[in-house]
């Protein structure tokens, strides 16, 4: 049993996390559902694959990420350093700033929301929610815009550079840009349709990026549920996180480069005409790459569970998006998630404004220390000074 998961896992590999991330090893564990001790996660294992049935509930083979390096500092909710009322008196008026400027913003684009929603979402995957991810390159930083799940795929800059010049207009030298990002992206998906959460507040600004953990650490389009759940526990968060976040995808954009060999594969369609728009836009033989269709083409601009009923249809545009319904490791937890959301948006919704507060919450406790309140979203400020 263990050689024939370890062979698995060895087929899996390339696309696991690479380095700096660990290596994985099987352990068989008796009456246990679930592990998470201290920086340690896990993944049940309770599907037949490969002609085995690897698990029933009382002897379950659990896959555990184990001695992880540059692990991501986790806040709760409640902790000091993050506050709703941090800005109370320092800056009362900033929830209303960014309101307004994100209203004004997706009401001349609905596609803006999910620009800013990707962006916050980006940012926290690599050290925290700490603003790096706006960070351009500079002779002395290299920034993360220029990843690989970053280089195609994220815009809104110039979004969050006007938002911040507003914000400073009122309180100069007190919102971070990484305060700034979470409350819009929260309105974001308001002005879409989406739930309310209240945002917890008091980030700092990194003063440095890491291209190497954007590359490491953010989830690509191609791969597959085990790879992107690693990645999900890595920052703490659940599998139920995983596939609320997901979700997120119910508004925006894919690239061509990042669905072709989805629709020339094993794409499912309930619609002929669908498929060959997204074929005639999307050429098997190459070209058009940078060609948009939408994640959610029922309803693109509608924060709502659309997209689950898609992937129920199996025809989620991404096939890290279907892995969530239709990987032979669905049936762990994912697949009953996916069809709970697709039958009730309420529920959805709950879980999707609780796992963006967790989400939030990530941070880099360094930033807390040696962090500050950029004066332009784009650069450290001593850069600034230095000009």
């Amino acid at each position: 049993m263990e050689a024939a998961a370890s062979s698995f896992l060895a087929s899996e590999l390339p696309s696991l996390p690479h380095a700096p991330w660990p290596a994985f090893f099987i352990t068989e564990l008796s009456g246990a559902d679930s592990l998470l001790r201290g920086r340690m996660g896990c993944m049940r294992v309770w599907h037949e694959l490969h002609g085995l049935k690897f698990a029933e509930y009382h002897s379950l083979i659990m896959v555990i990420l184990v001695g992880l390096p540059h692990q991501p500092y986790w806040l709760n909710a409640d902790d000091p350093l993050l506050t709703l009322d941090y800005y109370a008196t320092s800056c009362p008026s900033v929830f209303d700033l960014i309101s307004s400027e994100m209203h004004c913003t997706v009401t001349s684009d609905p596609r803006n929301a999910a620009l800013v929603l990707r962006l916050h979402m980006h940012d926290c995957f690599v050290q925290g929610c700490d603003g790096s991810v706006l960070l351009d390159d500079t002779v002395t930083l290299q920034g993360e815009k220029k990843a690989t799940q970053n280089q195609h795929s994220l815009k809104g800059f110039k979004i969050l550079d006007r938002i911040k010049n507003l914000v400073e207009s009122e309180c100069p030298g007190v919102v971070s840009c990484a305060d700034i990002l979470t409350i819009a992206a929260r309105d974001a998906v308001i002005l879409a349709g989406g739930p309310y959460w209240d945002v917890f507040v008091g980030r700092k600004d990194a003063r440095t990026a890491s291209l190497e953990l954007a590359n490491a650490n953010l989830p690509a389009a191609d791969e597959s549920l085990l790879s992107i759940t690693s990645k999900f526990l890595y920052q703490g968060l659940s599998v139920t996180d995983m596939a609320a976040l997901s979700g997120a995808h119910t508004i925006g954009m894919a690239r061509c480069a990042n669905y072709r060999s989805r629709i020339y594969g094993d794409v499912q369609s309930t619609s002929d005409d669908h498929l060959l728009s997204l074929r005639s836009t999307c050429p098997a033989g190459g070209g058009g790459d940078d060609n948009v269709s939408a994640l959610d083409y029922v309803t693109p601009n509608l924060f709502d569970n659309s997209y689950y009923q898609i992937m129920q249809r199996g025809e989620g545009l991404l096939n890290s998006d279907q892995e969530l319904y239709s990987s032979i490791f669905a049936g762990i937890e994912t697949k009953s998630l996916v069809e709970s959301y697709a039958e009730n948006e309420l529920k959805f919704f709950n879980q999707f404004a609780e796992s963006m507060v967790k989400m939030g919450n990530i941070s880099n406790a360094d930033s807390f220390v040696t962090g500050e309140v950029r004066k332009n979203c784009r650069f450290v400020n001593s850069l600034i000074r230095s000009e």
